[in-house]
């Protein structure tokens, strides 16, 4: 399966993008890096930068119907600056749209809050996000991973890079692993 990384050019934490894609490579799957802009992307390791990786695709020039799945990485800066990305918020909407699984950890779900997918979906995230997803019409739930199947497609979350591993193990139990 050909799996999307959905990143913005910076501020991405760093071990929610490589341990997520090590998990889908190490799976047999291809992951792809698709951004903002074509070059490269800067990650971070909490607010120290961190490693730069090199983008496969810009976002305008691809679509869902490309992917098999979606995986969002967080980190506070990456989603707040996707969500005001139009090409971006329409990238992540089209998965629900195509009824293809979703993975979003930490603060990434603000894409998602972005694309208006969220009615009626039981998730997880980062604390500081519960408002803006129960404004949204999600439920938010305190838990290390919560898989959603009520809705178009399976949404998996998780709350922070603590919670990796379960998140990465439902996410490739998504894929059919």
């Amino acid at each position: 399966m050909k799996v999307a990384f959905l990143v913005a050019t910076e501020g991405i934490e760093q071990v929610e993008l490589t341990e997520p894609w090590k998990a889908v490579a190490d799976a047999g799957h291809a992951p792809e890096l698709v951004s903002t802009e074509s070059g490269r992307v800067q990650a971070y390791n909490h607010l120290d930068k961190g490693d730069t990786f090199p983008v496969d695709r810009a976002v305008a020039d691809t679509g869902p119907g490309d992917y098999d799945a979606l995986v969002l990485p967080g980190g506070v800066a990456n989603p707040d600056a996707l969500r005001v990305d139009e090409d971006a918020v329409a990238f992540a909407k089209g998965f629900f749209e195509q009824g293809k699984p979703v993975a979003a950890i930490c603060h990434a779900p603000w894409t998602l809050v972005e694309a208006d997918v969220l009615r009626g979906r039981t998730l997880t995230s980062w604390p500081s996000l519960r408002t803006d997803i129960t404004n949204a019409g999600g439920t938010w739930v305190d838990e290390q991973v919560k898989v959603c199947t009520g809705g178009p497609n399976t949404l998996i979350t998780s709350r922070k890079p603590d919670d990796l591993k379960a998140f990465c193990e439902a996410f490739l139990d998504a894929l059919g692993n």
